[in-house]
């Protein structure tokens, strides 16, 4: 079983997380862009990613998108931009950028590009439970689904 690196973060309301520990959920869904052209593909995920959320209360979902290490005030200045850009609380404070080294990041997750959005299903322990990519299809999403079932126990629900 892949396990998910410790790496640190802040969400968009200052909290800081050191993941995977700090993650809320029994089992968490990460979604982690490394463009910003990527937020759309989020953006298409989060409706079902809601309705899963509410289905599987030991499920949090979180954003974390990837950007390479800099200085603080660079890091500052993207923080405020993306903070400014959401306008709900909820989706800032599940919004963890993540400022590091992304080379190595992406060798310890087996991401062999940038150029697509992964999801995780992750457990604080770090245990990486199911892996999809890209942006949303209903085979992927169904198999999300199939996952979480399994995996928590909880019936079946319609991702579409």
């Amino acid at each position: 079983m892949a396990t998910f690196p410790h790496v640190s973060g802040h969400n968009l309301e200052g909290r800081r997380f050191n993941l995977p520990g700090d993650l809320e959920g029994e089992i968490n869904l990460l979604f982690i862009p490394f463009q910003r052209w990527h937020q759309d593909w989020v953006d298409g995920w989060m409706p079902a990613a809601q309705r899963l959320k509410a289905a599987y209360p030991a499920l949090h979902v979180y954003e974390a998108p990837t950007l390479p290490e800099m200085n603080r005030f660079a890091r500052m200045g993207l923080d405020l931009g993306m903070k400014m850009g959401i306008p709900d609380r909820a989706v800032r404070e599940a919004t963890i950028t993540l400022y590091l080294d992304k080379d190595a990041y992406r060798r310890a997750l087996d991401i062999t590009s940038e150029e697509t959005i992964y999801l995780m299903l992750v457990t604080r322990a770090g245990d990486i439970l199911w892996r999809g990519e890209g942006p949303y299809v209903a085979a992927t999403a169904e198999s999300l689904v199939q996952a979480l079932a399994e995996l928590l126990g909880a019936p079946v629900v319609s991702s579409q």
